[in-house]
């Protein structure tokens, strides 16, 4: 049996949304807490499978992880061990090269499998290995592991070739204890990016300029932990909801986010026509038109984040006109396109460029998720359809999005998820 959302297209989205914590930040926050001496309790984890496949990994270093109430992790490394992270679960995400850094940081070496996650392209980590051996480890490649050792880190200055969020978090958890001051220059500067250096610098880490090109960490002895955080919300869930306001002709107040890190979306949203009104730790977004024809560029933060481009591509396929979006971050990220095609959209898909001439609807269909942010931007695409929509490969949507079905649900839209043959 296979699980599959059904969604009875053409209602508008009314009401109010509570946005999760923060997906992205979450992914480094819990591979972040094996650097402590002491336990940590951590508040506003969305639950999503990828939360889950971490605390599987935590539970084979033998760390205590207890799930209190909803949305609350208590994680005690006291007694853990750093042994090799070979199972299943370290192949199941993207995120589990965090383990890499942060075990490097505290014990001097690390042992992990290939990372995993949604195929979006080449996505090669040379950047981080180009960090840990700035900071004297040596890093070995091969038979699907990667082997991180150094007898001693020791600070460096770091200069990022290409902005990456990963190899700047991963980089920041191996120096934290590291002799020395390291310097990361060109680094990625995500809302996510700030909140780990926070989480850090609360365990007494020494972080400075996280959220600037210039990230300054001046290592320490020892995280203590014995520490309490709240995940930053989740800017791009907040994103997918304020799209769907748009391309249903919707009203949405979207609670618990931080509109700063909206700036980005918010402009877009404006340029097609939405309606936005800004209460600085909500927002509400509404439209009652068609939407405007727009050109899109996926940047680095603050631009506009490539993780919303499949979702603002909905709104632009039922577009008055012809938009354009061009996506300078990952190679593979219009697969999502060929999906709203068998919708009725009518879109041209050519190396990191793809051409959205509009159409007056779309109509259901059976499709199939190929990343997380493709199958998000599919349940917006069926709740704005005629007719019934069908979506497959729900594993995708399902590690970064929590209760995502109830959620719309809330907002008066008829989707549910069963089990088909």
């Amino acid at each position: 049996m296979e699980k599959v959302i059904k969604i009875e297209g053409g209602h508008p989205l009314h009401g109010t949304v509570t946005i999760s914590g923060s997906k992205n930040a979450t992914v480094a926050l819990i591979p972040a807490c094996v650097l402590a001496n002491e336990p940590i309790t951590i508040y506003g984890v969305p639950n999503i499978s990828d939360v889950r496949s971490l605390i599987v990994l935590l539970r084979e270093l033998g760390v205590n992880v207890e799930e209190k109430e909803e949305g609350t992790l208590y994680i005690d490394p006291t007694n853990m061990k750093n042994t090799p992270l070979i199972s299943d679960a370290a192949t199941k995400l993207r995120a589990s090269y965090y383990f890499m850094g942060a075990l490097l940081g505290k014990y001097g070496h690390a042992e992990i499998r290939m990372p995993g996650g949604c195929y979006l392209g080449p996505r090669p980590i040379n950047l981080h290995i180009k960090g840990f051996e700035a900071l004297g480890a040596n890093v070995d490649i091969g038979q699907g592991k990667i082997i991180a050792k150094a007898k001693k880190l020791k600070g460096a200055s770091i200069y990022m070739d290409i902005t990456s969020v990963g190899a700047t978090i991963n980089v920041m958890l191996a120096s934290v204890l590291a002799e020395g001051t390291t310097i990361i220059d060109n680094a990625a500067k995500e809302p996510h990016i700030v909140d780990v250096a926070n989480f850090l610098n609360t365990m007494g880490a020494n972080i400075k300029g996280a959220g600037t090109d210039t990230i300054k960490i001046t290592g320490v002895k020892e995280l203590t932990g014995n520490a309490t955080y709240s995940v930053v919300p989740d800017q791009i869930e907040a994103g997918t909801f304020m799209v769907a306001a748009v391309a249903s002709k919707g009203n949405i107040l979207l609670k618990n986010c931080i509109t700063k890190h909206l700036e980005a979306i918010t402009a877009k949203i404006c340029e097609v026509g939405g309606s936005v009104e800004d209460y600085g730790d909500a927002i509400r977004v509404s439209c009652n038109k068609r939407p405007n024809k727009a050109i899109i560029k996926t940047l680095p933060y603050p631009g506009f984040p490539t993780d919303m481009q499949s979702q603002m591509g909905v709104i632009l396929s039922i577009a008055d006109g012809t938009s354009v979006i061009n996506e300078s971050i990952w190679d593979s990220r219009f697969q999502y396109t060929e999906e709203l095609n068998k919708m009725g959209a009518k879109i041209t898909a050519q190396g990191k460029s793809a051409f959205f001439e509009g159409v007056k609807e779309l109509k259901g269909a059976p499709v199939y998720a190929s990343d997380l942010r493709a199958g998000a931007a599919l349940i917006v695409a069926g709740i704005v359809a005629k007719g019934t929509t069908d979506i497959y490969n729900l594993e995708y949507i399902d590690r970064g999005y929590e209760n995502i079905e109830e959620k719309f649900r809330s907002l008066g839209a008829k989707i549910e998820r069963v089990e088909e043959n």
